[in-house]
């Protein structure tokens, strides 16, 4: 497929800078086989049954941007993209002449930072001193927020650019699907009787990042940390089992399920996944999907088109821009039924 097929025409204003005042009164497009259905983000009560098995990203975001001056003084801006131990990361770092290995670097005026190497567009270094990593980032570090959004991060995105369930610290982008959920809509949720259950994929930088070769088969991937939970695959089998559906909030939920899935049954594991999933894909675990919208000619709008089809999708998006929904982190969801109907 060409990936100028995945492309669309967004207006700037439809990007969401800000989320709703109020968590989760965002909008919600159902989308199913015969076509789309407009509502909110509350429906989700009324679409969901009892016994439904509702699977929530835990990873949660990390204060991953820091800024500080190489040993010659020239001012640098340093992403952590994955913490690797206590004392080491890989991170991008934007300098005007990129950092040697073995040079220092002192971040937010405190931090003595070692750079051992480079790995692809990575660098690797190691944090000089005594506290670790994730507590530098917490005191030092400021909250990473996606290339579109325009502000600096203040303190409303410091809670709402964080899902309420969030757990597991790693990623350096929220799993924004579940930025909706407040706690009154997951208790109303378990009182009618739909199940939750957990995975964990800390999300990095390169979901932001399009896919920029002409033919989509040429893309590679970046890798994604994941882990999936025994109790999570217990509770999938007895969704299956009672014939009711499995419901992957975010394409990072999906990702993680579906990796591992993907020598045969689902087993419980850790591991990294750089799986690509296009239009031809066949799920294996999910039913349902709860997302939000994805950047033109990005890997979840390619994931999207194969979960619900690819003239569904792109018909529900054009639709969306009609109807001047929100797009991207701070936008609103759709809920995507698989469409198995067409490949």
């Amino acid at each position: 497929m060409r990936t100028e097929e995945f492309d669309f025409e967004l207006p700037e204003q439809l990007i969401a800078q800000h989320p709703p005042e109020v968590r989760g009164s965002s909008r919600l497009l159902h989308v199913h086989v015969d076509g789309v259905c407009d509502g909110n983000f509350v429906d989700v009560l009324q679409r969901l049954d009892a016994g439904d098995l509702l699977v929530l990203n835990d990873t949660r975001v990390i204060k991953a941007r820091l800024f500080g001056c190489k040993e010659s003084g020239g001012r640098i801006e340093v992403l952590v993209e994955r913490v690797l131990s206590e004392r080491e990361v890989l991170a991008q770092v934007r300098a005007s002449k990129s950092p040697k290995a073995g040079s220092r670097l002192l971040l937010a005026d405190a931090v003595g930072v070692e750079v051992l190497g480079r790995e692809d567009e990575f660098f690797h270094l190691r944090f000089i001193g005594e506290m670790p990593v994730l507590e530098v980032l917490e005191q030092y570090g400021s909250l990473p927020l996606p290339p579109y959004i325009t502000h600096v991060a203040g303190d409303e995105d410091e809670q709402r650019y964080q899902t309420v369930f969030a757990r597991e610290a790693g990623a350096v982008a929220a799993p924004t699907a579940g930025l909706h959920f407040d706690e009154v809509m997951l208790q109303a949720l378990r009182d009618k009787g739909v199940n939750i259950a957990h995975v964990t994929l800390h999300v990095g930088a390169g979901t932001f990042q399009p896919v920029r070769v002409e033919h989509v088969e040429e893309h590679h991937m970046h890798s994604e940390r994941y882990t999936i939970p025994q109790a999570t695959v217990d509770a999938i089998q007895a969704t299956r089992g009672a014939s009711r559906r499995v419901v992957a909030v975010g394409t990072t939920s999906l990702r993680a399920l579906e990796s591992a899935a993907a020598r045969g049954d689902l087993q419980a594991c850790s591991g990294e996944t750089r799986i690509f999933i296009t239009p031809g894909y066949r799920f294996k675990v999910v039913d349902v999907l709860l997302t939000n919208f994805h950047l033109p000619r990005s890997t979840l709008l390619m994931l999207v088109c194969a979960f619900g089809g690819m003239r569904a999708m792109m018909h529900a998006y054009r639709h969306a821009v009609a109807e001047k929904y929100r797009f991207f982190s701070y936008g609103d969801a759709m809920f995507i039924e698989r469409n198995d109907h067409e490949v």
